[in-house]
């Protein structure tokens, strides 16, 4: 079996964005005099900071040293001031890079179980549903589609969360934040590529925001991966007005990646009569039943 070099590159790629996006001065150093050609850090500012001669770290840049110990990743992510989603993710992507290519990955199915689509549906008026690890939308309750303004207009097969932030037109007014809701999208699809950069799903979602999407592609060469978070998120809903819900994300056992996504209100608040609305609004049709398998 042949050595996986995309991976070294994949660790070469994050070394290299995160160093040119770090300022000499958020690290502790005074810039010299005269105009700095390389924007953020010098490669040998980064190995100096990091106890690395420069020869190893510019290898591990161009990706031909692609098994850098836990020390060397642990040193580099100090001196690069990594948060733990990004340290985290040096410390796959390290490891990922000394390993050999694996089998290519079969397409992910896309079935749901009945059992995951009764807990939706128990779950009303809350809007629910379950989502790829590239987040293809797989299954909902009529709350949770209904929530995103607009995906029900697209064939099942193509509604993925990603794919709604980018390229659908109501999208941008659905999110009064939607410039936080973008980059962070991208950080999590930007962490999967690094651990599973073979992942077909995945290729064909980025393959297809890079050439439909000057935003995506701004934010992807960035090259920033975070965790998930779940926090409240607002929408301006074109038939429920603007209603504010948390959230929550559960990892679903046994399944290849999925997770499910739930939003809630408290009771007899404002949001939670718009969520109850939303969920006596979204009324099924012969071709949307309620919490489906979308296929």
């Amino acid at each position: 079996m042949a050595p996986d070099t995309s991976s070294g590159t994949e660790l070469a790629r994050f070394l290299r964005a995160r160093r040119t996006q770090t300022s000499p001065a958020s690290v502790g150093l005074t810039p010299g005099p005269g105009t700095r050609r390389t924007p953020g850090l010098r490669r040998e500012e980064l190995a100096t900071l990091a106890g690395v001669s420069i020869d190893y770290y510019t290898r591990l840049e161009r990706g031909k040293e692609t098994r850098p110990g836990p020390g060397v990743v642990d040193a580099l992510a100090r001196a690069l001031r990594l948060d733990d989603d990004q340290h985290h993710h040096l410390r796959e992507l390290a490891v990922r890079a000394a390993r050999y290519a694996p089998e290519p990955a079969p397409p992910p199915s896309r079935t749901v179980p009945p059992h995951l689509k009764l807990i939706l549906e128990t779950l009303r008026p809350s809007p629910a549903y379950v989502v790829s690890r590239a987040m293809d939308v797989l299954a909902t309750n009529p709350g949770g589609l209904a929530l995103y303004a607009g995906m029900e207009e697209w064939p099942a097969t193509r509604r993925n969360i990603g794919r709604y932030l980018f390229l659908h037109p109501a999208a941008r007014e659905l999110f009064p934040n939607w410039d936080n809701q973008i980059r962070g999208c991208v950080a999590r699809l930007r962490a999967l590529a690094g651990t599973d950069p073979d992942a077909p799903d995945l290729a064909a979602l980025v393959g297809e925001l890079l050439l439909k999407s000057p935003d995506f592609a701004r934010l992807w060469d960035r090259y920033e991966v975070t965790g998930r978070r779940n926090a409240t998120k607002t929408f301006r809903h074109p038939h429920v007005g603007t209603i504010t819900l948390g959230f929550q994300g559960l990892q679903l056992e046994g399944t290849p990646g999925r997770r499910m996504g739930i939003y809630t209100a408290e009771p007899a608040t404002p949001d939670h009569d718009a969520m109850l609305l939303l969920d006596m609004t979204a009324t099924p049709t012969p071709d949307r039943p309620q919490s489906r398998e979308l296929t």
